[in-house]
């Protein structure tokens, strides 16, 4: 018998719920936490009491308190979907009570929009030396295209010298200006400086100022724009050789011009600012009046294509293959009522976690997602919503 409680009920979670609970052999039971409890009554609801158990209301800002919320749950696992910025208080509370972690993406201060893994390494020997195991960014981007590399690594290059992540929504959802997850989140990443990784050093560069146009599988030429992404610093860390790691989005020209004017009126700012007597966050507030991405599912249509290209050596011989999904947005909102960008993140918490209860993937420490064997999550990834396809490639597509 396995209990998990995840902690957040945005649309990840909505999808990494449901996918749960049609596994009861390995999710006997669910429990549902969130600083807004009746998003966890409405999931409940919709799934049903006899898989979801019971919900809980739970600032995750404070460790105290998801600390007491896991002592009276007792999981065998917290799967963290809330905000980056709660990963630690989870974390230490996990850590308190000598319990398993997961979670989609790194940590990330509130006062300052950088993400790194320099503060989750740091619980390695505590998580270790408690026998209790972290698994960090069991995602799409970070996670799957963690493990793609990997999987690569692995059956296809003896040395993997460059690797581009590429990652594309060719959907349209209907509204002027709408993000795809958390508004605040997503804003914060897209706005700071672009960074990669070539020849042993981080360069970075203004942001969304280097692009390419390339050929996404059954969406067609997007631009897409160099940005920094987590997987990058973990990915280059643990799989020795690579010369260069960058990562690719993909933007609109409407979407840029809408982001452009709010970031030049200001509200894509983090620093507090006094209005009517009272300090507030401009892109909180921003967040407040954006569509909710949870909502945008409902006629939705295309498809997104996220990937890895990678170039490497097999045999003595230069080669480069590109790793791919497609997700199709109205597909997945027949399904669970989601949208693809929370599916593709979804799933693979829901695998990751799987894969940690049945004992694959599991040992004590903090573990980023390509230090596992990549083969048992590749092989769940098509089970449950996710196929992948590898390309033999003639060459890079990239212009530099």
């Amino acid at each position: 018998m396995s209990r998990v409680l995840i902690i957040g009920a945005g649309g990840v979670s909505t999808v990494t719920v449901k996918k749960c609970a049609r596994l009861p052999e390995y999710f006997d039971e669910i429990y549902l936490a969130s600083r807004t409890v009746s998003k966890c009554e409405a999931l409940q609801k919709e799934v049903g009491a006899d898989r979801v158990k019971a919900v809980f209301a739970v600032d995750a800002d404070n460790a105290g308190e998801v600390e007491s919320l896991i002592n009276e749950v007792k999981p065998d696992l917290v799967i963290n979907l809330a905000l980056p910025y709660q990963d630690l208080p989870i974390m230490d509370a996990c850590l308190a009570t000598g319990t398993d972690y997961l979670d989609t993406a790194n940590y990330e201060p509130k006062d300052e929009a950088k993400f790194e893994y320099k503060w989750q390494w740091a619980y390695q020997d505590k998580f270790k030396d408690a026998g209790i195991m972290a698994l960090l960014g069991s995602g799409f981007d970070p996670g799957v295209t963690n493990v793609f590399t990997a999987y690569a690594a692995k059956h296809y290059f003896d040395e993997i010298h460059y690797l581009d992540i590429v990652d594309c929504n060719g959907g349209d959802h209907g509204q002027a200006f709408a993000t795809n997850f958390n508004p605040e989140i997503n804003i914060r990443e897209i706005t700071q400086r672009g960074k990669f990784y070539e020849d042993g050093q981080w360069k970075e560069t203004d942001p969304l100022s280097v692009r390419e146009d390339l050929d996404y599988q059954n969406i067609g030429v997007r631009p897409s724009y160099l940005m920094y992404h987590e997987e990058l610093e973990s990915i280059v860390k643990h799989i020795p050789g690579i010369k260069r790691a960058r990562f690719w989005m993909t933007f609109g020209e409407a979407y840029l011009n809408h982001l452009r004017v709010l970031e030049g009126i200001g509200m894509t700012s983090i620093e507090p600012v006094e209005f009517q007597g009272q300090k507030i966050v401009p892109l909180e507030f921003l967040k407040a009046v954006l569509p909710n991405p949870g909502s945008l599912a409902e006629g939705y249509t295309g498809m997104t294509c996220i990937g890895t290209y990678i170039t490497g050596v097999k045999d003595g011989k230069e080669k480069t293959i590109f790793i791919y999904n497609n997700c199709d947005h109205a597909k997945t909102n027949e399904e669970v009522g989601a949208q693809a960008v929370s599916y593709t993140t979804g799933v693979p918490a829901m695998i990751g976690a799987k894969l940690m209860l049945d004992g694959t993937w599991k040992k004590p420490g903090v573990w980023n997602m390509e230090q596992f064997d990549p083969d048992p999550f590749m092989e769940e990834l098509g089970k449950h919503g996710l196929p992948w396809h590898v390309i033999e490639c003639d060459q890079s597509p990239f212009s530099k």
